[in-house]
């Protein structure tokens, strides 16, 4: 696999922001909330209008894929917005047509469905980690563009993220997890394994952007060293290509209740929660 890119031609790593200012969680909630508000906008023109959007999130280990998923559905509808994280395939799934397992969880009218991670598995984990022949990711990545238009082309709406993080802040975040009970979940031993494998991750997405990023499906990078910017702007840019409206409501008043006359029952046999904190 040869890299065609000149010396001169700049990369993700060239181009990363050196402005190392972390945002405020001050500002970060204050602009959020806002976002949030758009987020619901989004949701009940989706809803009335019947759209299909598709949102996929790619990224290496510890990038911040799942923190700003959970920052685009913290406040709208699980109905409406679908979180997609497959597990590893079983032997069934694995005699399939590759693409198979991931076209039940498309979206129908009035969905927004966000993959975290997608059929891009294969030319990302399953191609570095040897799941997967060279011959297998060839050919999914001369006929993924295809597919993706043939989605388009059914009506949805696909944007595909790329959340890329430096080395360092990667080890900063995988550390956190090995002694925070909260997160160990989060480090596997494929994980661990794929930490150790940074530049044939590189090469490998950089020849998946190549093949796959398309005037009708493109690529979009966030960089995401400092989470919070990157979920603002991702969220951001995220409801600037889709053009969506304010859905007019009526004004909602709670009705008054109805009162009614006290009945003669026995008391329902029910426990308490205990009451430590």
């Amino acid at each position: 696999m040869e890299d065609s890119k000149s010396a001169d031609a700049p990369t993700l790593e060239s181009e990363r922001p050196r402005n190392h200012n972390k945002l405020k969680r001050k500002d970060y909630e204050r602009e959020l909330k806002r976002l949030h508000t758009e987020l619901v906008k989004l949701q009940e023109w989706v809803r009335h209008e019947q759209k299909k959007i598709c949102i996929v999130f790619e990224g290496r280990d510890g990038a911040g894929k799942g923190g700003t998923i959970k920052a685009i559905t913290a406040r709208v509808s699980p109905r409406i917005f679908r979180v997609i994280a497959l597990p590893a395939p079983t032997e069934r799934e694995k005699s399939q047509m590759y693409i198979q397992r991931y076209l039940p969880h498309l979206p129908a009218g009035g969905e927004i469905v966000i993959f975290d991670r997608s059929w891009y598995n294969r030319a990302g984990v399953e191609r570095v980690m040897g799941f997967c022949s060279e011959k297998q990711v060839e050919r999914f990545l001369r006929i993924v563009p295809s597919v993706e238009k043939a989605i388009i082309d059914s009506g949805v709406i696909l944007i595909k993220y790329w959340l890329e993080v430096s080395p360092d802040e990667q080890t900063r975040r995988l550390e956190a997890r090995i002694d925070d009970g909260r997160k160990i979940w989060k480090l596997s031993n494929m994980d661990l394994k794929s930490y150790t494998r940074w530049d044939d991750y590189t090469h490998a997405r950089d020849e998946m952007f190549s093949a796959s990023d398309t005037a009708w499906a493109p690529w979009y990078v966030a960089y995401s060293d400092d989470k919070r910017k990157a979920r603002l702007n991702i969220i951001e840019h995220l409801l600037s290509l889709i053009p969506y409206e304010d859905i007019k409501r009526d004004r909602i008043k709670l009705p008054k209740r109805e009162v009614s006359k006290p009945k003669k029952h026995s008391a329902p046999a029910f426990k308490l929660v205990p009451e430590p904190h």
